[in-house]
């Protein structure tokens, strides 16, 4: 995917989503949590698919008559992804009967996922709930998640997504959601790579006592491969 089809993608999903918060009561604050957890199951599916295929392409071949039974955690953790209970997995929240309530279904995803992975606990988003009252709430979650299981977005990698993760982070700092949260403020993805651009880190230890959204962590990543062999730079990141 090239940069215009990337930044062509980005307007599309954020056109679909703030189409929806259009038609909602949200503020932009509340609205951005949710949105920002599903992008990131999103891009957790996508890792998780792009390596169970890696995993069963190095298993053995089963018996005649066989079975396999899933692989597990570890098995998935060796090729860099986290494991995603079949009830948290985007699809079958994208599938879920009308006759469920999603919000539920969504927030139950979240508690499964940090459950298998104790890195994340208290890390993702479980208020779906607060979206609205039931019947609209629920419906409006229906359509967002219908956004990001586009078969545009399910192939996607970590690169796109952080493009399109930071791009969100944009307009909704743009719409207000920082002012709202008292005084969080966005950096400029341009800005940022100004700053890297100036200081040149190529050594040592990369230190960002303010870090967000990890942009300078991003930028300064994008600077080593532009300008040298990432392989050879021995440096640590501290947030």
């Amino acid at each position: 995917m090239n940069q215009k089809q990337i930044k062509q993608l980005e307007t599309e999903l954020w056109d679909s989503a703030n189409t929806l918060r259009a038609t909602s009561k949200l503020t932009a604050a509340e609205y951005k949590d949710p949105v920002l957890g599903l992008i990131l199951l999103r891009y957790a599916q996508n890792r998780f698919e792009q390596a169970r295929e890696r995993v069963e392409k190095n298993l053995p071949p089963l018996a005649p008559g066989r079975t396999r039974k899933e692989s597990g955690k570890e098995q998935f953790k060796a090729e860099g992804a986290i494991f995603i209970p079949e009830t948290a997995r985007y699809e079958y929240l994208a599938n879920l009967p009308e006759g469920e309530t999603i919000s539920s279904a969504v927030n139950e995803a979240m508690r499964l996922i940090e459950a298998e992975n104790p890195e994340l606990a208290g890390v993702l988003p479980k208020n779906y709930q607060e979206m609205g009252d039931q019947e609209r709430g629920d419906a409006l979650l229906r359509e967002l998640i219908r956004v990001f299981n586009k078969d545009s977005v399910k192939k996607l990698t970590g690169d796109v997504f952080g493009r399109i993760y930071e791009f969100f982070l944009m307009k909704f700092s743009m719409d207000g959601a920082g002012a709202q949260e008292g005084g969080e403020f966005f950096t400029p993805p341009a800005l940022v790579q100004l700053i890297v651009n100036l200081i040149q880190p190529d050594h040592g230890i990369i230190h960002d006592p303010a870090c967000g959204s990890g942009g300078m962590f991003v930028q300064t990543g994008h600077f080593l491969e532009e300008n040298r062999n990432i392989k050879s730079i021995n440096a640590a990141i501290k947030c």
